[in-house]
């Protein structure tokens, strides 16, 4: 690979799932900040390579088949970079599946609940006024 792929990041877990994967699979790759807190995700140019404005987002210029591609999604991304590499991916379909099933649950349980865990602990009790709510607080720690 002689074309470094492009990653659009912010220092979230998502971002540095991404950024940690490519540096595991030895990929070489340019970082463009997205500055979540300033809404970058939000301008025209980044809703061209990610319409859902989330990141992280990456555009890997030697994809499928020699033609660029651009992803988002971390677990997408995941998916991508080890199918590319033949990394972290198992060699059988059964260890694929494997793979795929601890991915999707880190994606839709474990993920999503220690940010709402995150929130609810460090974020929401610092706001102003302060959001200091025991019930979230307990839901989201368990």
């Amino acid at each position: 690979m002689s074309n470094p792929i492009s990653l659009y990041f912010w220092p979230t877990p998502n971002g540095w799932k991404i950024s940690i994967a490519l540096e595991e699979m030895g990929l070489p790759y340019v970082t463009t900040l997205v500055n979540i807190s300033a809404g970058d995700q939000f301008k025209p140019e980044f809703l061209k390579i990610s319409p859902n404005n989330r990141m992280p987002v990456i555009i890997d210029p030697e994809g499928p088949d020699g033609t660029p591609v651009s992803l988002f999604e971390s677990g997408a991304i995941l998916q991508y970079l080890a199918r590319k590499t033949g990394r972290f991916y198992g060699s059988t379909v059964r260890e694929q599946l494997s793979v795929d099933q601890w991915l999707i649950w880190q994606m839709g349980g474990l993920g999503p609940m220690a940010g709402q865990a995150h929130h609810f602990l460090k974020y929401a009790p610092l706001m102003d006024p302060p959001n200091d709510l025991p019930y979230a607080k307990d839901r989201y720690r368990a």
